[in-house]
């Protein structure tokens, strides 16, 4: 009688199971194998989230900290003692269905996908620091292994003339503030500009002479607008009755007892308006609506270079497309699409 002392054969199924054992346990002490290969004292110890993410906070801008620090903060209640390197993919895709689950309904809601994606995207922010401060690897970072929900269309559209009228009249008929409501919308109309955009703005933002306004909106970017004198001349006057102009640096839009005001406002809004006309209700409109609607006509008569310009977008294409190179709208271009859309002319204007 004789035995077949004979190893296994690499690459059985014993063999495979064994080195998916291996791995998961390597993956599970955030050690990679090429690891075991070098000194471990070359290699800086993986920190926690609850230690990494005030890092992260301190090194993006504000308004990258105000978009993603409700997702950071729980993460950090859910994995803060845990390192970078212990949450798996799979942990991931179900911390985003749980936050999914649990969002907040909206007026814009839909279902939770946009709340899923800041998630993931917030995540991914801690990690891509953390690779470029060489704590991790690329091949260990599981966010790049979680897909990001992919963004729906959007359904905003350009409003049509009847539409713009009956919003305007009545924002100027209804509520604690007419006077207030009507500027914001023709803000947005005439400049197509960001609900952040015009929260940002400043008494100083305000250039009479050239009929500017300095518009600084997401993702650090900033331009001057032009817009007509009679816009112009309802800011200034603003400033001076709410208190704005005493304080140059500080918010331009308040209410009358001199208060900034805030996102509430632009709620209260179109809350109310949904009121006297249920189609705001149905579509979701909102102030965004209104720079579809301002866009859309520069480009219909005025092409898309300057609409491009209009809406201060600065896409990582043009950079790749030499067309837009030669094609690029000025500011001058910009006020002379302004001008036909009020009627008013503009100094800056061809």
């Amino acid at each position: 009688m004789t035995t077949n002392l004979t190893p296994a054969a690499p690459g059985t199924a014993a063999d495979r199971e064994l080195m998916a054992a291996a791995r998961m346990m390597l993956q599970r002490m955030g050690v990679d194998p090429a690891d075991l290969m070098t000194d471990p004292a070359d290699r800086p110890p993986v920190p926690t989230f609850d230690a990494y993410i005030p890092e992260v906070e301190k090194a993006v801008s504000p308004g990258t900290a105000k978009t993603y620090g409700s997702y950071w903060n729980r993460i950090r209640a859910k994995w803060g003692p845990r390192t970078l390197l212990e949450p798996t993919a799979t942990e991931i895709k179900q911390f985003e269905e749980e936050i999914k689950a649990n969002a907040v309904p909206r007026r814009n809601s839909r279902g939770g996908r946009g709340t899923a994606e800041n998630f993931i995207a917030a995540l991914r922010c801690i990690y891509r620091h953390a690779e470029n401060d060489g704590l991790i690897k690329p091949d260990e970072n599981p966010a790049r292994r979680t897909a990001k929900p992919r963004r729906q269309g959007s359904n905003r559209h350009a409003l049509s003339t009847d539409q713009m009228s009956e919003i305007n009249f009545y924002a100027g008929t209804t509520g604690d503030d007419p006077e207030l409501d009507t500027l914001l919308l023709r803000l947005h109309t005439e400049s197509a500009c960001r609900t952040g955009g015009a929260l940002a703005l400043r008494p100083r933002d305000l250039n009479e002479d050239q009929c500017l306004i300095y518009l600084r909106e997401k993702d650090g970017t900033a331009r001057w607008q032009p817009v007509s004198r009679s816009l112009m001349t309802a800011l200034l006057d603003h400033s001076e009755a709410r208190g704005a102009a005493d304080d140059p640096d500080g918010q331009l839009l308040r209410y009358r007892n001199g208060n900034p005001i805030t996102h509430r406002r632009y709620d209260h809004l179109w809350v109310r308006l949904g009121r006297y006309l249920p189609w705001i209700t149905t579509l979701n409109v909102s102030a965004h609506w209104i720079r579809h609607t301002t866009l859309t006509w520069v480009e219909r008569n005025f092409g898309f270079a300057i609409a491009h310009a209009y809406a201060g977008h600065f896409d990582e294409a043009d950079n790749k497309n030499a067309t837009m190179t030669y094609v690029k709208a000025a500011v001058h271009d910009v006020a002379t699409a302004l001008s036909a859309l009020t009627g008013e002319p503009h100094p800056l204007a061809s």
